[in-house]
């Protein structure tokens, strides 16, 4: 199956499928020295995990990572770091009935026209818990991050017509929502709107947004390697995100030039800043030192209770009323998964970056010898 690596110096392959015995991830290119514990993943990963809230599927997992490779004595060894999750509550029974039909909103006849087969239990490859190896990758990425810096911050903007409101924001009250909006009162009108949905046996969708902070200016290509480009791609990969945009994004159309352009200025310590941030931290596709702002649009979780329409590998014409343990939104587990997929694009675009002038490379080799 291609499609399952991403990254050109830091390197991840992710594996697995949702009912399988196991999934993971081997991350390649991470540099020897870097502090890393399953209990530095293990953080990242319970953010996503199952379980937690009456708005996540009730399939209740440990998702408790392993280390296998790579790490020796605290720290990272150079070599590939092999992860894995073993999973223990899946139901496949559940999902039996499946195999002979489409459901709406999934990949169940995508894989089909693919592959001429599919894993029909939850899913498989196209089910959420495929992201489990992004996320213990991420979380590596962001340890590699903070080494210099570096913060990525994501929560919950917009679900269904509730959206936070600047003024209201505090990223403290982030991990104080069940649906992770740090905006309190709006989390709780989102709340009452997704019980509503629930008791109607309906699901709903949402925004994430990210906020990278302490990017330094000079990161990413000016032709098929842009940042905000590969950033964008990497979200978009997540499989129910619908639409991304970064700093302005769709607004930036209705706007006049004058009004988009973000005006530069020099502080007073001698350093280049923007007025504003419509670019959104990303100039012709490179990194222009303010925040990198993204947003991702995640559509509704397509596991209704409700009765469908579809069709059967007879191609008939059917109503079904899907059964199974499914989340009502899957925004606010989607959350870190965000923030993994920035981790691991930023990360190697940077360690790529390190080669565009020759007085750094230099430097470097002179200085080590």
């Amino acid at each position: 199956m291609a499609g399952s690596m991403l990254g050109e110096v830091f390197r991840i392959s992710t594996w697995g499928e949702s009912h399988g015995k196991g999934l993971g991830v081997v991350v390649d290119g991470c540099p020897a020295g870097v502090p890393l514990s399953e209990e530095d993943i293990q953080k990242y990963l319970n953010k996503r995990k199952p379980g937690e809230t009456r708005y996540a599927t009730p399939r209740k997992e440990d998702d408790r990572v392993s280390i296998w490779s790579g790490v020796f004595e605290g720290k990272t060894t150079g070599t590939p770091i092999a992860m894995t999750v073993e999973n223990k509550s899946h139901k496949s029974a559940d999902y039996s009935e499946i195999a002979s039909y489409y459901r709406p909103g999934h990949a169940d006849y995508t894989f089909d026209a693919k592959y001429g087969f599919r894993d029909y239990r939850g899913g498989g490859r196209s089910s959420g818990r495929e992201t489990i190896g992004r996320v213990a990758a991420g979380a590596v990425a962001a340890r590699i991050l903070s080494e210099m810096g570096i913060r990525i911050t994501a929560y919950v903007r917009e679900i269904g017509p509730y959206c936070c409101r600047e003024e209201h924001v505090s990223f403290e009250n982030i991990e104080k929502s069940p649906l992770r909006m740090p905006d309190l009162q709006m989390s709780e009108q989102a709340e009452e709107y997704l019980a509503s949905k629930m008791r109607e046996m309906d699901s709903c969708g949402g925004v994430i947004e990210c906020v990278i902070s302490g990017v330094p200016a000079g990161i990413g290509e000016p032709v098929f390697g842009k940042l905000d480009a590969l950033l964008a791609g990497a979200v978009m990969s997540v499989g129910a995100v619908k639409g991304v945009e970064i700093g302005a994004g769709f607004a930036a159309a209705g706007m006049s030039g004058s009004e988009n352009n973000d005006e530069f200025y020099v502080d007073a310590d001698g350093g280049i800043k923007k007025k504003t941030n419509f670019a959104g931290g990303v100039l012709g596709g490179i990194s222009d030192g303010d925040d990198i702002i993204i947003r991702a649009a995640f559509k509704p979780t397509p596991s209704v209770f409700r009765p469908q329409h579809t069709v059967n590998k007879d191609g008939e014409n059917i109503e079904v009323q899907i059964k199974g343990r499914h989340d009502p939104i899957i925004v606010p587990r989607a959350v870190v998964v965000v923030e993994s997929m920035a981790a691991i694009t930023l990360v190697d675009r940077m360690f790529v970056a390190m080669t565009s002038q020759m007085d750094r490379i230099r430097d470097f080799y002179t200085n080590t010898n």
